[in-house]
């Protein structure tokens, strides 16, 4: 009986020990003084990603090749700890981001401006396009701290874009393959080539929103006393085309990726 109370007893104190050293280390890494801080995070990052329909149409056949754009992230957030567990956060991120895509595509619905007249109808051969937006995402995120030194957060967001833009061209494939069919999938026929690359109306950055709604994820990992590693995605939940926009047929959603450092005080 004896050594199974001195067992127990030996467990409790065990158990004691580490509830101590966990404490400590609880403490160490923040908030900068507290379990029960608030504080603010100041973030600067590289952004990747890209504006994409989900899931791809049937009519893209091949994506030839992809590149971000812009890549540039400065952001603040305040946080506040209401328990060692939770918390919540609040910032402002202000960002350039973009794409450059190249893809082939079949049958693909398109307005193209040719002498200075839109051209309505079904593209076959190779599409490119590129989009840049300058804006600020404002996110309101809860806070779970998995351990003393890693943070995971999840919420809504609101950005707003002060500039954007979004331009493309077409022109035959690498077997050749260009052409037009105007007005219907079996209309007049109009060649195109990679010589005399055909333009996308310059009007399409009129047509998108100038607001976007959506879900952001994040990671902390305390690397230092108030130096963290992050990462964030930011994923649209509404279409960046005015709703009443015919020219794409498809919603299209900004789907961007976040990593960096951040000064935590």
């Amino acid at each position: 009986m004896k050594h199974i109370l001195y067992t127990i007893a030996a467990l409790f104190v065990f158990a004691a020990s580490i509830q101590a050293q966990e404490e400590d280390s609880w403490e160490k890494w923040g908030p900068t003084t507290g379990l029960k801080d608030g504080g603010f995070i100041a973030r600067v990052g590289y952004v990747l990603g890209g504006t994409t329909p989900i899931p791809l149409p049937a009519e893209i056949r091949k994506v030839n090749g992809f590149s971000p754009r812009g890549g540039i992230s400065l952001g603040i957030d305040g946080y506040k700890m209401f328990s060692k567990r939770w918390g919540v956060s609040a910032g402002a991120h202000f960002f350039w981001e973009g794409f450059h895509t190249n893809a082939d595509v079949k049958n693909y619905y398109v307005w193209l401006e040719q002498e200075g007249e839109v051209t309505k109808g079904y593209f076959t051969g190779t599409n490119v396009t590129s989009t840049e937006m300058w804006g600020v995402t404002l996110p309101l995120l809860a806070t779970f701290r998995m351990s003393p030194r890693w943070n995971v957060s999840a919420g809504p967001y609101l950005s707003l874009y002060f500039h954007q833009t979004f331009s493309g061209e077409v022109f035959d494939n690498d077997e050749g393959v260009g052409y037009l069919r105007e007005d219907t999938p079996t209309g007049t026929k109009i060649l195109m080539t990679r010589e005399n690359p055909t333009p996308y109306p310059d009007n399409f950055p009129e047509k998108m929103q100038p607001v976007a709604l959506g879900i952001e994820i994040a990671f902390d990992w305390k690397a230092m006393k108030h130096m963290n590693v992050f990462g964030l995605l930011d994923w649209g939940m509404t279409d960046i085309w005015d709703r009443n926009f015919e020219a794409i047929t498809f919603k299209m959603y900004p789907i961007y990726a976040t990593v960096g450092l951040a000064y935590r005080y």
